[in-house]
């Protein structure tokens, strides 16, 4: 659900745009230009240029944090807030199980639309931060992640917990999103959950994954985290993280991985099967970011291609007409009915694992502790009620000798996939891309 914005064809916009003296006419950010006919600030779009766009019919800008065809909603409106609220709440009558809400700290904007802050170089990381892009050379203070948000999350938790078991999901894209994730999930008043763009980024290291984990787990309390490694956003994880080694092995280490850290997980469609990011042409793009910025980005389109399901279909088995996306001929050989077939397949170990998972309420419910390892294994305990499982998970392609601690009986535990590993009495060796979990005593 996408709470901010909304298109510049919905029938609001359309009457807000037509005059100053409609009944919606303060349902989007408008401002006038400054007297030299300039934007009334320096707030840029995430998709490139100014975050401003000029409207002749009113002459004012409107606001969009996104595309231009994506006007901001003026959420210090409480006409807007309501409506907000009632499009939620028709969802819940209809019997949701819940709302994963998109770009969820972009609500609000600075009344006072004042500019957001120069960005020192050496801090310019992170969410659109792309050396062709402006966008990360500012502070986004006064843009988004306001502090009118929290209010505003309450009265949607409000609404939802008239609805036992219906949850909230929110995208955090912040200047500090792990800080942002832990504050917009703290106590019972707030989202159920949140996740950020953390571990959707090129770093991939033991130290950066700890670290990242690490630092929300500290910050966050009683509140429930929910990870992802890959989305409709960034580079399939098996390029980004993947690289020159796009092994099968590596595929289901990921997602064993992310399914035994502490929260929930939102798994993106082709993760269970492997699926590498897919080289498009020029004309072949749907996503407008990407053609902006074409060839030094190429936009989100080559992660969003059809799902692959039947490998000698002609369209995979993915639809009858036309998709958005072409089939690439590279996913064909990952169709699920191929590996469906196959024991040893990324599929077949993805499901062996969740179903594995199942068994450990340490693993669904538990704490999460990390341990010092060698440097390119994590390693972690879960610990719930008594049971602690601990586990380690070798994120590189080279063996690896670990010594366990004297103090620790360890009782290996099968049936999650990963092959034996060979342990001599505190020696553990660890294959690549090797996996083990043990019972703690």
């Amino acid at each position: 659900q996408v709470l901010s914005h909304t298109s510049d064809q919905h029938a609001w916009f359309k009457e807000s745009r037509s005059n100053r003296t409609n009944d919606k006419q303060d349902w989007y950010v408008w401002a006038d230009a400054k007297p030299d006919g300039t934007p009334p600030n320096n707030w840029l779009s995430i998709f490139g240029g100014s975050a401003w766009q000029w409207d002749p019919r009113r002459s004012q800008y409107f606001l969009h944090n996104f595309l231009e065809s994506q006007p901001d909603l003026n959420f210090h409106n409480p006409d807007v807030r309501r409506q907000i609220l009632d499009e939620v709440h028709f969802w819940l009558k209809r019997g949701v199980d819940g709302f994963r809400l998109d770009a969820i700290n972009f609500c609000f904007h600075d009344q006072q639309l004042r500019d957001n802050p120069f960005k020192p170089e050496s801090e310019r990381k992170g969410l659109g931060f792309t050396e062709d892009n402006p966008y990360a050379f500012q502070s986004h203070v006064y843009d988004k992640t306001r502090p009118e948000n929290i209010e505003f999350l309450g009265q949607i938790r409000a609404l939802l917990d008239q609805y036992p078991g219906a949850v909230s999901l929110g995208e955090i894209g912040a200047e500090n999103s792990l800080e942002t994730m832990a504050e917009y999930t703290h106590g019972e008043d707030r989202l159920h959950m949140a996740y950020s763009f953390e571990l959707l980024v090129d770093n991939f290291s033991a130290d950066y994954i700890r670290e990242t984990v690490d630092t929300l787990e500290k910050g966050i309390g009683n509140g429930w985290p929910c990870w992802s490694i890959s989305n409709h956003d960034v580079v399939r994880v098996m390029s980004r993280w993947g690289g020159d080694n796009q092994a099968p092995a590596k595929a289901k280490l990921l997602n064993a991985l992310i399914f035994s850290l502490r929260g929930s997980v939102c798994s993106y469609q082709g993760e269970e099967l492997g699926l590498p990011e897919v080289e498009l042409e020029f004309n072949q793009l749907q996503d407008p970011y990407g053609i902006t910025f074409w060839p030094s980005f190429k936009g989100r389109d080559g992660c969003r291609t059809p799902m692959p399901w039947v490998s000698g279909s002609e369209l995979a088995g993915f639809t009858e007409g036309k998709p958005w996306l072409p089939v690439p001929a590279e996913h064909r050989a990952l169709a699920v009915d191929l590996q469906e077939e196959s024991e040893h397949s990324v599929l077949n170990a993805y499901r062996t694992f969740l179903q594995w998972r199942k068994q450990y309420a340490a693993l669904k419910y538990g704490s999460l502790a990390f341990f010092d390892t060698a440097k390119d294994v994590l390693g972690f305990t879960r610990t719930y009620e008594g049971q602690t499982v601990r586990m380690y998970f070798n994120l590189s392609a080279n063996s690896v000798d670990i010594t366990l601690p004297q103090d620790q009986s360890l009782n290996p535990i099968v049936g999650h996939g990963f092959q034996a590993t060979a342990c001599a009495g505190q020696n553990l060796t660890l294959p690549p891309f090797g996996a083990f979990f043990s019972e703690q005593k």
